[in-house]
């Protein structure tokens, strides 16, 4: 590859972490594409981005639930990278309270599908790209969710650990092209999505998980934790007998 810096595409670039891995990346020398659906969003995004760093900043539409805009953006985005690497952080994700999902059924079809159908359906069009390219870093967010099935959130979790199975036998395939693909499992984050949930335990600021999404894929980390002690609260969480857990209201 040539001296010209990494390009990050960033996909669901209008979440809090999205906004904030931009802003790691771009401080590190990276060129930036956001990709998403709200577009005068990403454009502010990409006002700012222009105004703090000296890097070239895109936008490209990107829709995680119409796949017809995802070959496109892909497009777009190794065009703009050319002839540098073409990295991908995918932050592309929705959360319903399950107690909504408990009185109405058909939001479960909407959780799975924009968790983990639709995030695998881009990452397959995204395959071939890495793979010809034969290198570049591809980060994927999860969820401590994903760990273990949880009354206060099993459909949700479901989706995420259906991803992170994916996402192994993922890295498993692109590894052998020289392309690292990075789990990461963020617990509960400051964000648009949890603000509906109240006060809750080991909150994280998004700035704080970006910079960790950032360095383990710099480093090749296959998965992290963010923060890293959700580690060994999920370890303990996985660790509970079936007959105990279920009786918890968790």
């Amino acid at each position: 590859m040539s001296g010209a810096p990494d390009t990050w595409l960033i996909v669901g670039a209008s979440s809090a972490i999205a906004r904030a891995f931009a802003r790691r990346a771009a401080a590190a020398n990276a060129n930036i594409v956001l990709a998403g659906r709200d577009r005068p969003d990403l454009e502010a995004t990409a006002a700012d981005l222009r105004v703090r760093f000296t890097q070239r900043v895109e936008v490209v539409e990107f829709d995680a639930l119409h796949p017809e805009t995802h070959a496109a953006a892909l497009e777009r985005a190794r065009s703009f990278a050319a002839p540098a690497v073409l990295n991908l952080f995918v932050a592309v994700g929705v959360m319903p309270p399950q107690t909504e999902i408990d009185r109405d059924p058909a939001l479960a079809e909407s959780v799975l599908e924009t968790n983990f159908g639709a995030v695998v359906r881009f990452l397959q069009v995204a395959a071939p790209v890495f793979e010809a390219q034969k290198g570049g870093r591809i980060v994927v967010l999860g969820s401590v969710a994903g760990d273990r099935g949880r009354l206060s959130n099993y459909v949700y979790g479901a989706a995420k650990a259906g991803l992170h199975a994916y996402l192994q036998g993922l890295r498993a395939r692109l590894w052998r092209a020289g392309v690292t693909v990075t789990t990461v499992k963020p617990g509960p984050v400051d964000t648009a999505m949890t603000f509906a949930l109240g006060r809750l335990p080991l909150l994280a600021q998004p700035d704080a998980v970006a910079t960790r999404c950032f360095s383990a894929a710099m480093a090749g980390r296959e998965e992290i934790y963010a923060p890293a002690l959700w580690r060994l609260v999920m370890a303990i969480l996985r660790a509970i007998p079936e007959k105990f857990f279920k009786k918890l209201s968790i």
